[in-house]
């Protein structure tokens, strides 16, 4: 309810002092929460038609008597006004805007940016360099790229620490799937080609591609170089019979098609996309809509938001954009895609024929059936959280679960977890995890009181959220470390609840530890029991995930660098004269001894360390080789 002390904004009167240049406005309110960011090709236009006397929904009109005051921001062009829009929407988050859910899973194909880039999938933040084409529908479209993309141009997809450690061709070279530029095979050059021509493939330039080929054939040919003719021969013909195959109304299409499904307040937009002709699949997306109701306005959030983050992260938008129903701002969207300073066009259109339209009539089955499908989820979803509140005794459904658990080998390598769960499910993006130390190896208790502290620690100094519910996997022992680290810290108001494991182990048997004392088993059927499962079964598995990649990488690293006499380059002569730690592990030490800078005495101190044995000494003759 707004306060009557508060001055009424004069949106007139504001509007009066805009100009007609294109933007981004922003409806602020008294606590200076941002209500609305919104784009305007003419922003006095736009702002103006909020404030005239035209009937307003019951969610526009309670978002105008919340306005305190606004702001704008003048752009040069539409485009840059809307890639100004998506930024604000995703760091602000709007209480009115229809928010694309920040999803960073989206799989792009990835080629990196060093001496011999390789090509691989990427999800997650784009922070690696290089160049990435996407993003793609489903994981399988960018395997399915990536089998063609060796197939074709034979480049390399191993991690560097593989790369660099080669001494002969790997199984991919072997089948024909890569040139090996890890031991010399391909020129420079020649690689530099075939990453040229995979760009190419993956811009959607098919057709300039098989030109250029073709006019490379002849020319082969005319030198009577008939071997490097075949070749290409042979490359055309690969690209001319994937075009054949996966050609879109009679030529290579790029587009992509959406269709919105709604059921009350809830949305699903559905992607089927199409690049050079090739089908991608589809995907399903669950904007929230902050109370919208039309399914106008939450398509035209999407396309706006979506391409915009695409644009403003170095990628395209596809030719054409078919929707299955017209969207407000539709031509201003369409400019401001189109002007990405390339000449591209960029076309949106919801009146469409032939195969497009029966592409379109796929979009819109697939897109009630997922919606129907998330509701569904979602309905269990809040029957579970539900049925925790009653079994805690809880005034509401609990907003924020928190879940830790604990993992390591005997000790080694210990990885605290925590998993963070709203009302929607898992909030992936906060979750933490621990690195532990200066504990007794093996210490569950000392550990889960050290990542316990140093969590609600951070919360207490900055003031930030706690959960409504923490979750602890285990039993008595680790609740009463984590209600100490929690008394220590003064944090009140969180509901402690241990999960202890029933005596058989099997799922169903666990007993839930109550913040009164009690102990429950409310049995497997208990919609309670299946909420805690899932948030501990991922705080397990992302405990264990940790653990494994710290142990991994803690034994990657060798005991080399522990060597006395070993430093960064004999390291690398080592590793890379044998193929890696195993190949150098199962030498012996004469065989050792006659890599680049390493004598004998240095060969009998790596293979004792190797091998956990003492050092030799003088009178102690060396190990022998084990060839």
């Amino acid at each position: 309810m707004s306060d009557a002390r508060l001055p009424t904004f004069d949106g007139k009167a504001f509007v009066r002092q805009l100009s007609t240049a294109p933007g981004v406005y922003r409806m602020i309110a008294a606590d200076e929460s941002v209500l609305y960011v919104g784009k305007a090709g003419a922003l006095k236009k736009r702002v103006a038609s909020y404030f005239n006397a035209s009937p307003k929904s019951p969610r526009i009109a309670s978002m105008l008597s919340q306005v305190a005051r606004m702001e704008v921001t003048v752009t040069r062009t539409e485009a840059e006004a809307l890639i100004l829009e998506n930024q604000l929407i995703k760091s602000l988050r709007p209480r009115y805007n229809v928010l694309l859910r920040d999803d960073k899973s989206y799989p792009y194909v990835l080629m990196t940016q060093e001496a011999w880039p390789r090509i691989a999938m990427h999800r997650g933040a784009r922070s690696v360099p290089g160049r990435y084409f996407g993003p793609y529908p489903s994981v399988g479209a960018v395997r399915e790229t990536l089998n063609l993309m060796h197939k074709l141009f034979r480049l390399r997809s191993c991690e560097d620490s593989v790369f660099r450690n080669r001494s002969r061709p790997c199984l991919q070279y072997q089948i024909g799937r890569c040139s090996a530029p890890c031991v010399g095979l391909v020129e420079a050059d020649e690689y530099a080609v075939s990453l040229r021509r995979a760009t190419m493939l993956l811009e959607g330039r098919s057709d300039e591609l098989t030109g250029e080929l073709g006019q490379l054939m002849e020319a082969a040919s005319e030198r009577l170089e008939f071997e490097q003719a075949a070749r290409l021969r042979d490359l055309i013909g690969s690209i001319r019979t994937l075009q054949a195959r996966q050609y879109v109304d009679g030529r290579a299409a790029d587009l992509d098609v959406l269709a919105v499904a709604m059921q009350g307040a809830a949305a699903c937009v559905l992607l089927l996309a199409f690049r050079d002709g090739r089908n991608l699949g589809t995907r399903a997306f669950f904007p929230r809509t902050n109370g919208s109701d039309s399914a106008e306005e939450v398509l035209a959030a999407f396309v706006s938001q979506y391409y915009g983050e695409q644009q403003s992260g170095g990628q395209q938008p596809p030719r054409e954009i078919i929707l299955d129903r017209d969207i407000p701002d539709r031509e201003l969207i369409e400019q401001a895609l189109s002007s990405g300073g390339n000449g591209r066009r960029v076309q949106i259109r919801s009146s469409v024929r032939g195969e497009r339209a029966g592409y379109l009539d796929l979009a819109r089955r697939n897109a009630e059936l997922a919606l129907a499908t998330e509701r569904t989820g979602h309905a269990a979803q809040k029957a579970r959280s539900e049925a925790l509140q009653v079994l805690l005794g809880l005034e509401e459904p609990a907003a924020r679960i928190e879940c830790f658990d604990i993992s390591h080998t005997m000790g080694e390598a210990t990885v605290a977890s925590c998993v963070v769960f709203d009302a929607e499910g898992p909030v992936r993006g906060q979750y933490r995890r621990y690195n532990i130390a200066g504990i007794e190896p093996g210490d569950d208790y000392a550990a889960m009181n050290q990542a316990i502290a140093r969590r609600f620690r951070r919360a207490v100094d900055e003031d930030s959220v706690l959960p409504d519910v923490l979750l602890i996997d285990g039993g008595a022992g680790q609740v009463a470390q984590a209600r100490e680290a929690l008394d220590e810290l003064g944090v009140q108001g969180v509901v402690l609840v241990g999960v202890a494991k029933g005596p058989a182990r099997r799922p169903g048997d666990e007993e839930l530890l109550l913040p009164d004392g009690r102990g429950v088993r409310p049995g497997a059927e208990s919609p309670a029991l299946q909420l805690v499962q899932q948030v501990r079964d991922e705080a397990h598995r992302f405990a264990i995930t940790g653990h494994r990649g710290r142990r991994q990488k803690a034994r990657n690293s060798s005991r080399l660098e522990d060597i006395d006499g070993i430093g960064p380059r004999r390291r690398a002569n080592l590793l890379k004269h044998f193929g890696g730690l195993g190949g150098l592990k199962a030498a012996g030490v004469e065989e050792i001894a006659r890599v680049e800078g390493i004598n004998v005495a240095l060969a009998e101190r790596i293979y004792a360390t190797l091998h956990g044995l003492d050092t030799p000494t003088d009178d102690r003759p060396p190990p022998r080789s084990t060839a």
